[in-house]
Parts: C-alpha cells; sequence; structure tokens
C-alpha cells in the first residue's frame, strides 16, 4: 500500500503504527522518523505540488484539519478524486481514535488497537502520577510571540500540562487556540513560562526576548528564571510525540515524582 502524509503529525502517527516503510511522499515539514526526511518532498503542508503527489499514485493519503488553512488541499484532493482520510485532532483521545482510523484503513486493525490501548495506558499513567504531587504550577503556553497565540481550554496541551502536574493559565478559555497579547499574560503572572514557537526550531528560540516585554520583569516565572525553552515538535503537534514531550517537562517540574518513571513505550 502506497501512502502519502501532508502533516507532521500525521507522519508521526503512521510511525507509531509501524507503516513508515509504506510512506512514498511527505510534506515539508515532516521531519519525524529520521527516514522520513529521504522521501520526496511536496512542499509546506499549507501548499501541497498536487501534481508531484499524484504522480506518486497513492492508494491513501491523509491530511489534517490540526492546520489551519489544509482546507484547500483537501478540496483539491476531492477534485482529483485522490483516495484521502482528513485528521482533525485536538485532544489525547482524539490521537487515539485517529491511531484506530489510520490503522484501519492501513488493513492493521489488530496492531492499531494494541497501540491505541498502549498509548491510552500511556496518558493514564501520567494523569495517576500528576495527583501526587505536592504543588501544581501554572504554565503559559507560546505557540507565536507577536500576535500572541497561546492553547486554550479545548487543546491537547492542557492536558499534557495535568500529565505533567502543572495548569495551562488559558485554561479557562472555551478555544483551542487563543490569540491574545502580552499584558493579559503578565497580568495572568504564570510560574514558568513555556515557548514553543510553531515552526520554529528550538535553538533558535532566544529567552532574552521576554525580558524586553513590558513590565514583563515583575512576573515571577521571569524574576525566578522559569522560561523554558521547548521542542516544538514535542508540543505543537497533535501525534504520539506528545507523550515524549509530557515526560520531559513532567522531569523538569516534579523530578522527584516522575524521574523513575520507566515508559518504554513512549515515542
Amino acid at each position: 500500500m502506497r501512502i502519502i502524509s501532508i502533516c507532521p503529525s500525521n507522519t508521526e502517527i503512521i510511525d507509531y503504527l509501524g507503516l513508515t516503510s509504506r510512506l512514498v511522499g511527505v510534506d515539508d515539514f515532516s521531519d519525524y522518523p529520521e527516514e522520513v526526511r529521504s522521501l520526496p518532498r511536496l512542499g509546506p503542508d499549507l501548499s501541497i505540488d498536487m501534481d508531484k503527489l499524484q504522480a506518486l499514485k497513492p492508494d491513501l493519503v491523509f491530511s489534517s484539519l490540526s492546520v489551519p488553512g489544509m482546507e484547500k488541499n483537501i478540496e483539491e484532493l476531492n477534485r482529483r478524486n485522490i483516495p484521502h482520510i482528513t485528521l482533525n485532532p485536538q485532544s489525547f483521545q482524539d490521537i487515539a481514535d485517529d491511531i484506530l482510523t489510520v490503522g484501519k484503513a492501513c488493513g492493521i486493525e489488530e496492531t492499531a488497537v494494541r497501540r491505541q490501548q498502549t498509548f491510552l495506558h500511556t496518558v493514564e499513567e501520567l494523569m495517576k502520577l500528576s495527583k501526587t504531587v505536592d504543588h501544581t504550577p501554572v504554565l503559559y503556553w507560546e505557540w507565536w510571540p507577536k500576535p500572541v497565540f497561546t492553547p486554550g481550554k479545548i487543546n491537547w496541551l492542557t492536558e499534557l500540562s495535568e500529565m505533567a502536574g502543572a495548569k495551562n493559565c488559558f485554561r479557562d478559555v472555551e478555544l483551542a487556540s487563543v490569540q491574545t497579547d502580552w499584558e493579559d499574560v503578565r497580568k495572568r503572572d504564570p510560574d514558568y513560562i513555556c515557548l514553543a514557537w510553531v515552526g520554529v526550531q528550538q535553538k533558535r528560540v532566544n529567552p532574552a526576548i521576554v525580558m524586553k516585554r513590558q513590565d514583563w520583569e515583575s512576573m515571577k516565572a521571569v524574576q525566578e528564571n522559569r522560561i523554558l525553552i521547548l521542542e516544538e515538535a514535542l508540543y505543537c503537534r497533535p501525534s504520539p510525540l506528545l507523550l515524549k514531550g509530557a515526560v520531559q517537562l513532567a522531569r523538569k517540574l516534579h523530578p522527584a515524582v516522575y524521574e523513575g518513571l520507566d515508559l518504554h513505550y513512549v515515542p
């Protein structure tokens, strides 16, 4: 079976199911696992080269509405009658459901059921541990600095925060993505500032920019140097890699609680 992924989170779900060898093409931003870097590149996820995609003669294409603007790719797939499945995960349960959806579509339903159960078991174990922490810090997640975008209640990072023994400071906003401003963040005065800019490599994010924001020097996260530069791929994509991100964050926040955790089934 020849499959194509035009979104990094889809590529990571496909890998979690052991189907990477069936991929014949991916979008430009798919970078995990390492093997996909050598596959034909079909362009940025919002500007897929459909002629090149069609020339690869896929049996099935996986797109995702978790990427705003993906709709035009889906319209073109429909117009060309190319078989495709569109995912749209916003929560860990959605990701678990998508693991099963992808597995069924690729003819490995039994494997998919096992992987789905493993995924959900890991989530459950992390949630259990989170109930044992002494202090639950409040986190500000920054997806983009100007204009400010941060995850709201209806997003996987609110769940991930809980799994790591913390709280998302914008969990009160009933949105997946919140556009706000620096003053709103300052007033909320989170315990930690988590910078995970979408599409920007970790090494290119400079924490010094936070110090230059008006009145942010009064925030406890800044005063106590609790600014975390996090790997975008582990926090900004709705895929099983979020489990790895959750464990890494949990060990930073509560090392005594999570350090001995042995999760061999984390990607």
